[in-house]
């Protein structure tokens, strides 16, 4: 069924980190081989990006837009991409945000992925602080339609 990464940043309250074990466990299930990620623990390098077949982003909502360490992703990604084109185009992926009450983050957060140049599967999930059990189905069917997406 392919790899799936899930790219995410949680801290704190560990929303976030719960939506991304969904995504994974999902993923699992649909027999893929999942690496999850957390760019509040480390810097992913985009050139590792290369070797998974689909990717689920995930963020806190910060004052409207993602966290940090995830943009720091984007950033690389951007400098590496204009440096070697290729190996980024067509990759399926998925996104999924939490926040406390403002929600804002979900307009930037689908622009600047759109924008990595893979396919966007499904919709993105929400979560408004700790993720209940629906928030949580839909991050196990995120997983197992970015498996099948690759499968």
């Amino acid at each position: 069924m392919g790899s799936v990464l899930v790219l995410y940043h949680s801290q704190e309250r560990g929303n976030t980190r719960a939506m991304a074990d969904a995504v994974a466990e999902g993923a699992r299930g649909a027999g893929a081989e999942v690496t999850l990620v957390n760019t509040n623990e480390q810097r992913f390098d985009p050139d590792e990006y290369r070797r998974f077949d689909a990717v689920a982003f995930g963020t806190p909502d910060y004052f409207g837009y993602i966290a940090g360490g995830l943009k720091v992703f984007a950033d690389d990604w951007y400098i590496a991409d204009q440096r070697d084109r290729g190996g980024l185009e067509g990759k399926p992926y998925g996104l999924f945000y939490s926040h406390g009450g403002g929600g804002g983050v979900r307009g930037p957060l689908e622009k600047l992925f759109k924008h990595i140049g893979g396919n966007q599967v499904g919709e993105t999930i929400e979560s408004r602080g700790k993720p209940t059990a629906a928030v949580l189905r839909a991050c196990r069917e995120l997983g197992g339609k970015l498996a099948g997406a690759v499968g």
